[in-house]
């Protein structure tokens, strides 16, 4: 998995990226542009990972980690739903397209690249309407969440950003008072890369409820998992 991780990610984008000029990241939005609906979501979704699959490998969560979140996140049915990592904007689409009306997702990312990738495929997908993209460090913009951006409480949140960033944020989220009794945690890469300390963290807490979901790394036969983290109060 390490390997394959390091020919995708490292040798072969650096290569594609100086032949084209362009980051895979555009040549996904572009793909999109091209191919997907203007408008349908569930298009968006399925082109996205129709090049990851076929064309180049990328960190979107995928479809078949995608079926456990769209299952959450419908057992969930979040008002307010906080995202962790946006990269281009895959799990946004795919997690707001279950949201019911008047419901909104906030979705962080670090990288401005990224963000701006991201954008555009939330405008296209025709969900703008429902997702905020926030751009920073997720250890600034959670303190924020109350008054800059009106969050009481939490009813759902995604982590899938920095690995070591999982247990500081939810410990973060907690000190905030951003969750409340029932408030699900969904967080990706658990196995793969990996998030040792996160699942130490929640699962010895008497805070939280936690249920495993093996599966496989987005777009490969690698072992993977997610961590459900159910808020006890």
């Amino acid at each position: 998995g390490t390997a394959a991780l390091i020919w995708n990610e490292i040798i072969r984008e650096k290569v594609t990226n100086f032949i084209m000029n362009q980051s895979k990241e555009q040549r996904i939005l572009n793909f999109v542009l091209q191919n997907a609906v203007r408008g349908d979501p569930c298009s968006v979704v399925d082109t996205i990972d129709k090049y990851c699959s076929q064309k180049e490998w990328a960190m979107n969560v995928g479809n078949e980690k995608g079926r456990i979140l769209d299952k959450t996140v419908e057992e969930a049915n979040p008002s307010v739903a906080l995202e962790l990592g946006t990269y281009c904007g895959y799990s946004a689409v795919r997690i707001s397209r279950l949201l019911k009306a008047g419901a909104r997702l906030l979705t962080v990312e670090f990288n401005p690249e990224f963000a701006a990738i991201a954008k555009q495929m939330i405008e296209f997908a025709g969900v703008q309407d429902k997702v905020k993209l926030l751009e920073g460090p997720s250890e600034e913009i959670i303190p924020q969440l109350k008054k800059k951006y009106e969050v009481d409480t939490l009813d759902f949140v995604f982590l899938d950003h920095w690995k070591d960033r999982y247990t500081p944020d939810t410990i973060l989220l907690q000190e905030c008072n951003l969750l409340r009794k029932g408030t699900v945690l969904l967080a990706d890469n658990v196995i793969f890369p990996g998030a040792p300390d996160f699942l130490n963290y929640v699962r010895k807490s008497p805070h939280f409820q936690c249920t495993n979901y093996p599966s496989h790394l987005e777009y490969m036969q690698v072992e993977d998992a997610m961590e459900k983290a159910v808020f006890l109060g």
